[in-house]
């Protein structure tokens, strides 16, 4: 398959309480009339929101019930997912964590968010994962990002540079900074000539507004989808047709001067 629909599930999240949220995705999950082999995509730390403060109390053990929950959602409709991220412990150590998950309800590939956000204090509870994350849906190579992650293009380009041509980010990305976060989300999908799909939570918690405006930008820059703040579904479908037209008229990976840079 060439073209992939991607469904992005734009939601507000319950502070610290996974049971609730749970509940709300499977509401959502629900709500979106999904078709076979779509690509669901959640926001980061849907489970628990950020209170980091009660993750010794609340954070999944292992990642087995975000696991467990994740995988019975992409049986019952058949569907990819992007789990956006959750927080999963592991011994005395919280990472922010993506699963991806195939209809099977396999999980595909997991990634710890590499870059703590230090502004909302994440250093402090949260440890720092340290590889990329890479998987095949259709004919699209996947790779997962997570939040302040979209501030390093080097750490894209190193996933593009690896055949990535589809970024798919989660966040919660507060509401005072939400035109940075539309820049940064084209720049990442021009300089790297594919696709970027981030979704962005809304609502608030007791720190921080969180300001949706979720979207998918193709190869050029476009928009193809752009949400507002509030709770809601977005569909687009994307053609991998489209990066390999782009990547095919301006070489930018071919030209790369790597003996300098």
């Amino acid at each position: 398959m060439t073209k992939l629909s991607l469904v992005l599930l734009q939601l507000d999240v319950v502070f610290g309480d996974p049971k609730a949220n749970r509940q709300n995705v499977s509401e959502w999950f629900a709500k979106a009339n999904l078709q076979p082999n779509e690509f669901v995509l959640l926001p980061e730390l849907w489970d628990t929101g950020y209170d980091l403060k009660r993750l010794p109390e609340i954070a999944d053990r292992e990642g087995k019930t975000a696991q467990a929950f994740l995988a019975g959602l992409a049986k019952q409709y058949q569907v990819f997912i992007s789990g956006g991220s959750i927080a999963r412990q592991v011994a005395d150590k919280v990472f922010n964590t993506t699963y991806v998950v195939a209809p099977t309800g396999e999980i595909l590939t997991r990634y710890d968010k590499v870059h703590l956000f230090r502004l909302m204090e994440e250093e402090k509870f949260l440890h720092a994962g340290n590889q990329l994350a890479q998987t095949n849906i259709a004919d699209f190579s996947v790779a997962p990002f997570i939040c302040y992650d979209l501030r390093f293009p080097e750490w894209f380009r190193k996933s593009a540079n690896e055949g990535t041509d589809l970024l798919v980010l989660s966040a919660q990305w507060p509401t005072p900074r939400i035109a940075h976060w539309e820049k940064l989300v084209q720049a990442r999908a021009i300089e790297n000539q594919c696709f970027v799909a981030a979704v962005n939570r809304v609502g608030a918690d007791p720190n921080n507004q969180f300001g949706g405006h979720s979207l998918v930008v193709d190869p050029l820059g476009n928009s193809l989808l752009q949400l507002d703040d509030s709770e809601t579904i977005g569909r687009v479908m994307i053609s991998q047709d489209a990066v390999v037209k782009t990547r095919g008229q301006i070489p930018v990976f071919e030209d790369r001067r790597t003996e300098l840079y």
